[in-house]
């Protein structure tokens, strides 16, 4: 069955905001990383723990919301979890102390990790076979749209208010959740492929473990991708180029309009040529951009740099919602994508604190280019090595 059009757009719209406020959330830490740490006397290397922690706690969310979304719809955990993140959030901007700061953002990170796995299985499931790919470089691209949000309010209100402001923003996912109340229509595949109870769907998670393991390790790379060039980045340009917050928000967001723009054209190429061969001919050109995005002699080089190392790494990222949703089975794709991805999340956490304390004894632009050369070649393999299902109908398993 397939759903009215107007429904699958308020899916998307649902998927992609809830996404975006996401991605906002998170990259205001990245944005703010070394004024909170002054704040509470921290070093670059502790508060990039703090980013570490978010992303370890993921897989949590993605365990409980993608179980519940299973069992009980897409609908309603969705709404529950942007609740749950947006009232974290403006929290955040009330912690007194760092380990207070600590234990939000681990509450953060379960809240974020519920989100994409069951946004994204309500809308790949409704939107037509034949523009999945095209729309999930849209859907995913919410989250360089966040990056970009963080980076316009950065630049507009930090200066003046200083951190702690910026986070009460963050309640505005819970307004989200009025709209899939009102606006969203449950996933019919979920209704023809739902399991009628908890041992049913323990059974069927259980029977596609290969699976789990291979979508696991090729988001573990996507994610060692995607973390290793865009959290540690804002501060690369303050130590490594000595930028004032209105300059590193004004770059990073032109890094995102190219993440947004690589995103939406390379998930409508993976629509004509395939998932895979997509996603390697982006890590190619992300490999090629590498010594321009690291180690650029100028400001303008700096900024074409920035700008196609996202648009290759984001654009590879655009075909993930529909690569991961058409490889996992209808009774278990609000559960297999999410989770195997925030797994992925837990696996590639680390990668942040890395770089912080290899910057230590080599400069940011050397770490940061060797870590993203061995990332972009490895997610490159375990694109290949996959399986491809471009286009595969839901809801006839």
């Amino acid at each position: 069955m397939t759903s009215p059009p107007q429904d699958h757009r308020a899916a998307l719209f649902a998927g992609f905001l809830g996404w975006m406020l996401d991605a906002f959330d998170f990259f205001l830490v990245v944005f703010c990383l070394t004024a909170i740490g002054k704040e509470f006397h921290k070093s670059d290397a502790e508060m990039a723990l703090s980013i570490t922690i978010t992303l370890a706690f993921r897989p949590v969310g993605a365990l409980i919301f993608g179980l519940l979304a299973d069992r009980y719809g897409r609908r309603l955990p969705l709404m529950i979890d942007l609740v749950f993140y947006s009232i974290v959030e403006v929290l955040t901007g009330l912690a007194p102390s760092y380990t207070s700061f600590m234990v939000l953002r681990a509450l953060f990170g379960i809240g974020m990790g519920g989100e994409w796995g069951v946004g994204a299985s309500l809308a790949m499931e409704k939107v037509p076979p034949r523009l999945r790919g095209i729309l999930s470089g849209l859907l995913q691209q919410g989250y360089a749209a966040g990056n970009l949000l963080a980076a316009i309010c950065y630049f507009a209100l930090f200066q003046r208010w200083g951190w702690r402001p910026l986070f009460f923003l963050g309640g505005l996912p819970a307004l989200l959740a009025v709209f899939v109340r009102f606006h969203v229509q449950e996933s019919e595949v979920w209704k023809k492929s739902r399991h009628e109870s908890w041992r049913g769907l323990g059974q069927g998670i259980g029977s596609h473990w290969k699976l789990f393991i291979y979508l696991m390790l090729l988001m573990t790379m996507m994610n060692f991708a995607s973390h290793g060039t865009q959290d540690m980045y804002p501060t690369f340009l303050e130590r490594q180029w000595h930028m004032s917050p209105a300059q590193r928000s004004v770059i990073s967001g032109i890094s995102m309009i190219g993440a947004i723009l690589g995103g939406v054209l390379i998930g409508f190429l993976s629509d004509r040529y395939g998932r895979r061969r997509a996603i390697i001919l982006a890590m190619l050109g992300a490999i090629a951009m590498v010594p321009l995005w690291a180690f650029s002699p100028n400001m303008a080089l700096l900024v074409i740099g920035a700008f196609l190392i996202q648009f290759m790494v984001q654009g590879a990222w655009g075909v993930i919602p529909a690569h991961l949703s058409e490889l996992s089975p209808d009774s278990v794709r609000g559960f297999l994508p999410g989770f195997a991805y925030q797994c992925g999340v837990l696996l590639a956490s680390s990668v942040v604190y890395i770089e912080a304390v290899f910057a230590k004894t080599m400069s940011y632009a050397s770490t940061m280019a060797l870590t993203a050369t061995v990332v972009f070649a490895l997610a490159m393999f375990m694109a290949a090595i996959g399986r491809e299902r471009k286009g595969k109908v839901f809801g006839g398993e």
